[in-house]
């Protein structure tokens, strides 16, 4: 017996691929056409096949700033991940202040990157910022414009201040989901609180917190606005990160071609490293369901 296939939800994902198709594929495909391609404006095109990817794959001004990027990514990462874990743990899991500490935990995430990098600005100023004044009167010599050791401590403070609370509310619906059963099974057995986080919370926190890594690292490895407001880039590049980088060869120096190259192995580098994180997802969830 042959069934009847309803083809009318098509029209109902229509819109959604219309939509992608003008945000995402028709940008994408002109970046693809900028990278093999050189232009002196007007409209006027010329063949270049892949010198732009040789001249990028070349460029030590580029690996320069995909090391500063992995090496901001990495601190992050070992920074937000366990501190997010540890605040989950420590959060009332039922109750008013269960609700006020989930509430307090979600305002940073709602100030958009600009304010977020004018905040840390202003704060981090000697003549007006709080933080800045604080450190002089206590004569540490702090200065996130010209010494590049304050410019990275001040920018991952800043990332840690905001991003933290997605790991911890992440991390903290992992853990209420884990039933009463597994805790109740471990006092019997006397387990330690160590025990108890590795064996029970742990493995069952696993898929939320790949969720949470994947989600820390495409934003720390794709961060603009905030370092770009807060330091410029600077002192000299010290903070000059691949998106950055990228806007100045794009908008401050012209060059779309290079630029488009660059873009295009940026793209491929996160979506490589997004497919081993779900590629991982994926596998564990397929341990845990068997």
């Amino acid at each position: 017996m042959n069934k009847t296939v309803n083809q009318k939800a098509w029209f109902l994902v229509l819109p959604v691929l219309v939509l992608v198709a003008f945000s995402a594929v028709i940008p994408l495909m002109t970046v693809v056409n900028y990278s093999v391609q050189d232009t002196f404006g007007q409209n006027v095109f010329f063949w270049a096949g892949l010198d732009w990817f040789k001249e990028m794959l070349g460029s030590e001004r580029m690996w320069s700033a995909l090391g500063r990027q992995l090496m901001f990514s990495a601190i992050i990462l070992a920074i937000e991940v366990p501190l997010g874990i540890y605040v989950a743990l420590h959060m009332p899991k039922s109750g008013f202040w269960s609700s006020f500490c989930l509430v307090t935990m979600a305002l940073p995430l709602l100030i958009p990157w600009n304010v977020v990098g004018t905040i840390w600005q202003i704060f981090g100023r000697v003549d007006i910022g709080l933080l800045g004044y604080t450190l002089e009167a206590l004569g540490i010599d702090y200065n996130y414009t010209q010494n590049t050791l304050d410019a990275w401590i001040t920018v991952i403070v800043m990332d840690v201040w905001h991003w933290t609370s997605l790991v911890a509310l992440l991390a903290f619906a992992g853990l209420r989901s884990i039933p009463d059963a597994y805790y109740q099974a471990a006092k019997i057995d006397q387990a330690s609180r160590w025990a108890v986080f590795r064996y029970i919370e742990l493995p069952k926190m696993a898929g939320v917190l790949m969720i949470a890594i994947l989600l820390r690292f495409m934003d720390s490895f794709m961060i603009y606005t905030e370092p770009f407001v807060l330091t410029g880039g600077g002192p000299g590049n010290a903070t000059t990160f691949l998106s950055i980088d990228l806007v100045k060869m794009a908008l401050g120096q012209f060059d779309l071609g290079p630029a488009a190259a660059f873009s295009l192995m940026y793209f491929l580098v996160i979506l490589a490293i997004s497919w081993v994180f779900y590629t991982v997802m994926t596998t564990l969830d397929a341990r845990e369901g068997k």
